[in-house]
């Protein structure tokens, strides 16, 4: 209970910060139209969908806001409008799937606003047709701004050729991915948390292989597991998949299946600042046919491989990977892989600069450059690899072509800095100590050995 002197400073303070909130929400929302004074009810246990779309239509027709007051809302296969600005209070205004199909929908809209609501699945069956709580497709703009997504039995949120932003919001409990956007117009993901949901993250696809403009920055991501199992299309906080030209930085991803942050066929990406902590595979991926990757000041603590930059073979080239800081790696991963094997800081393979690293404990190998022939112009430089087995572990196999390791310092290589490498099959002594004389396309030098 306020005690009387309480309420009197309270009072004299001004107001709180509570009603301050509620004062600029209603002042940003003068002019709506209160669906609660157009039929809507709180806490009504039938079903409210019919009200809830005709006002939603009457409000588009007018260009108006519509406000939702606390309370909560029992809602199914609402079709939204071209126009939608729906806002309520966030924690208090509840929008809950009675489980009829699909729950919340819109196609070739041309706004689609929600803010302070919470979203609520409840776990409920969504029909085949329906592929998130959240389903926007073919829509210019999307502005998904403070609200909760809950308890979806898909996505929590799925958009379609969509540009906008979801932003400040917290989506969990998903059974499929937090949120899925295929073939994006420039969509931004910014300062979510987004928790417990079964396959992924933030997923930034695209049908085919083209420009995508995607920002993925500030959000906090943990707990993805990966039900449906495979060997990393699942269980990823952050994958892009054929989307190129896709930022991701400073966020926080944690505890996932599989990576952190996983790039496949996505060109000129780039992935800075960002915390990966306990990945249960390698943490930062960029892989298969992709052509630029930056991937720059990440923390990887815990993972069974650092950064992989690989699949020459497949056309992956053209990367810098620089400034990381790596450590606490496994050789225990969630299959049984092929050589090399898990426990690498960092693998590399074509047309990369690898500067300014620093890696401490990798199991197996510091790094892995090159494998087998697929190894072609990659410069390694200013690393710090500390404690393990081998420092670098580079190709040697006939056809590899230019590659220069210079200005490492290694620590504690109980097998040794640099080694040659005929796929898996060590054939050198410690080059770092012997020079590679006889290697034409490898240069070893000036590298500092304790």
């Amino acid at each position: 209970m306020t005690s009387i002197c309480g309420a009197g400073l309270s009072a004299a303070a001004g107001p709180a910060f509570g009603q301050i909130t509620d004062t600029l929400q209603l002042a940003d929302l003068r002019g709506s139209l209160d669906a609660a004074s157009l039929g809507l009810r709180p806490g009504a246990t039938d079903d409210q969908s019919r009200i809830l779309t005709d006002i939603l239509s009457r409000a588009a027709a007018e260009r108006k806001p519509v406000f939702l007051p606390p309370g909560t809302y029992g809602v199914s296969n609402v079709r939204l409008p071209d126009f939608v600005h729906l806002t309520g209070v966030r924690g208090s205004t509840r929008l809950v799937y009675g489980g009829e199909g699909y729950f919340l929908l819109a196609e070739n809209a041309g706004h689609i606003q929600f803010s302070g609501l919470t979203i609520d699945g409840a776990n409920r069956w969504l029909a085949d047709y329906a592929s998130a709580a959240v389903q926007i497709s073919r829509t210019d703009r999307v502005l998904i701004d403070d609200c909760d997504i809950l308890g979806s039995r898909k996505h929590g949120i799925a958009l379609e050729a969509c540009g906008g932003r979801v932003s400040r919001s917290t989506i969990s409990g998903a059974g499929e991915v937090a949120l899925y956007s295929v073939e994006s117009t420039g969509l931004r993901i910014a300062d979510n948390d987004i928790a417990d949901c079964a396959n992924g993250g933030v997923l930034v696809h695209r049908w085919q292989a083209g420009p995508d403009h995607s920002i993925v920055t500030g959000n906090r991501i943990t707990g993805i597991a990966a039900r449906a199992g495979g060997t990393g299309q699942y269980g990823n906080g952050i994958n892009i998949f054929r989307a190129g030209n896709v930022l991701v930085a400073n966020n926080a991803v944690r505890d996932c299946a599989f990576s952190a942050i996983r790039s496949n066929s996505g060109s000129d990406v780039q992935i800075i600042a960002n915390q990966c902590t306990a990945s249960g595979e390698t943490a930062i991926y960029s892989e298969f046919s992709f052509e630029g990757a930056v991937v720059a000041d990440n923390l990887v603590d815990g993972a069974t491989t650092g950064v992989s930059i690989v699949n020459f073979n497949e056309g992956g080239r053209l990367a810098t990977v620089s400034g990381n800081l790596i450590r606490n790696l496994t050789k225990q991963g969630p299959y049984e892989t092929d050589p090399p094997g898990f426990g690498v800081g960092i693998a590399a393979e074509a047309d990369t600069a690898v500067t300014g690293n620093v890696i401490e404990g990798a199991p197996r190998f510091g790094m892995v450059i090159g494998w087998g022939p697929y190894l072609r112009n990659v410069l390694v430089t200013g690393n710090i690899v500390r404690d393990g087995p081998v420092g670098i572990a580079v190709s040697v196999v006939d056809g590899v072509r230019a590659t220069r390791i210079s200005n490492n310092l290694f620590q504690g290589m109980s097998e040794g800095a640099v080694i040659g490498y005929r796929w898996q099959e060590p054939v050198t002594g410690d080059l770092a100590r012997e020079g590679a004389d006889a290697f034409e396309h490898l240069s070893v030098s000036d590298n500092s050995v304790g």
